[in-house]
């Protein structure tokens, strides 16, 4: 649903957009609707397509936390190595896309080597480390995309985790996608040394 702005003279009317319709704007657009729709997650393609999610319903809201605060509690203990970020997040991969994990990580050598021009308000870099969690409104195709895409653009390690088949898939640079089928936790690996995530909470 798109809101034209309103002028002393006219009235502010809502218009339904089909899903078969796409918006496409510029990143310069694509900035002042995240900053105007802070209630929103918005995502751009890396074709300029805008991509409106809506807000997470409370079990999915539940399980980010979870993820969230599991690599939150692995970042500090570990003398904070990187960068830590949560669901709100946006970045600029190489593509163009912008696009907004769901957990990510970033290691602090990449980060350091960013000018501030390149942090702005969306960073100019693919995290090393992404996690996306089903939610009931998600396709497993379109999540598997933006996994490919984030691989595609320098991530090293992917998670894709879907609460409602209790399945894992793992995406690593230059590797097969491994499925894990109802997994008890997941290991961080050589790309985040010491993590691991206990699913349970994210199961429940």
């Amino acid at each position: 649903m798109l809101q034209t702005p309103a002028s002393p003279e006219t009235e502010t009317l809502l218009i339904e957009l089909p899903k078969s319709i796409g918006l496409y704007v510029t990143q310069e657009q694509f900035a002042a609707l995240a900053a105007a729709n802070r209630d929103l997650r918005l995502e751009r393609t890396a074709q300029g397509e805008l991509i409106v999610n809506p807000p997470t319903g409370w079990e999915t809201g539940k399980r980010n936390w979870s993820i969230s605060g599991e690599l939150y509690l692995w970042w500090r203990n570990a003398g904070e190595p990187g960068e830590a970020f949560d669901s709100s997040t946006g970045f600029i991969l190489p593509n163009g896309a912008t696009r907004s994990p769901d957990a990510s990580w970033v290691s602090g050598e990449r980060w350091q080597a960013l000018t501030s021009a390149q942090k702005g308000t969306f960073a100019n870099i693919c995290p090393d480390f992404v996690v996306e969690l089903r939610s009931s409104s998600d396709t497993l195709k379109s999540l598997q995309d933006k996994l490919r895409e984030y691989i595609d653009n320098g991530a090293k390690l992917g998670w894709l985790i879907d609460p409602q088949q209790r399945r894992v898939e793992i995406y690593r640079l230059a590797k097969d996608v491994e499925v894990l089928e109802n997994p008890a936790e997941l290991s961080g690996e050589a790309v985040l040394p010491g993590f691991v995530l206990n699913l349970r909470r994210v199961w429940d």
